[in-house]
């Protein structure tokens, strides 16, 4: 959160002291004003929704347009392991000096032979994960609308930022798309703040069901 502070003008919680105790880590930060999305978001207006994602894709876009570390390829601000519970086996994962090394990862190492046999659309899936690659962008990893803060028609706040790090350009997309059950309504809102990857997120489709958890 301080990285985001630093580097952008979204509104994210002031870090007062992080500590550790009896082996778990805890931050002590500001509680920003609001209510989150998830609370009447179909209630609002037409203008009042487009108000808001107008918000939501300008901080978006700062957040993509900072220039990632040289030598990084998938990992967290601090050039670290990401941290994302839903991805299959484990809740950290890497660093990985390049994307296709996260991907690589992601479908356990499988690769297929030309004249090998393989399971609807994973040929497809790993020849997309093979790339080439843009450089990663900074991600938030959740933007749900349970993470999300406004009063009336001003975003307020952007919270729970422990899945951030540097991800594939598609990331935020296939990700925010990916709700849990309270939020599936969500999913008509994305394309109005986040740019949409389409073929990304049928391969994301196509690897949760041979490779993921959730």
């Amino acid at each position: 959160m301080i990285f985001v502070a630093t580097n952008t003008s979204i509104p994210v919680p002031k870090v007062y002291c992080s500590f550790e105790h009896k082996g778990r880590v805890y931050i002590l930060m500001q509680r920003l004003p609001g209510q989150d999305l998830s609370q009447g978001w179909n209630q609002r207006s037409e203008e009042s929704r487009a108000q808001i994602l107008q918000q939501l894709h300008n901080m978006v876009t700062e957040l993509r347009n900072i220039p990632p570390p040289d030598g990084v390829g998938v990992a967290n601000v601090d050039g670290g392991p990401i941290f994302d519970q839903r991805l299959p086996d484990k809740a950290y994962w890497g660093p990985f000096a390049t994307i296709q090394g996260f991907h690589r990862e992601l479908h356990n190492g499988v690769e297929l032979q030309d004249n090998e046999e393989a399971l609807p659309g994973l040929r497809e899936l790993i020849q997309f994960h093979n790339g080439p690659w843009q450089r990663p962008v900074f991600t938030h990893g959740d933007l749900s609308s349970l993470n999300i803060l406004a009063i009336d028609d001003e975003v307020t706040g952007i919270v729970d930022w422990e899945t951030a790090g540097w991800m594939p350009p598609y990331w935020e997309y296939t990700s925010a798309w990916h709700v849990n059950p309270r939020n599936v309504f969500w999913r008509d809102a994305i394309d109005g703040f986040l740019l949409p990857f389409p073929h990304e997120l049928e391969m994301e489709k196509i690897r949760r069901q041979y490779f993921g958890e959730f």
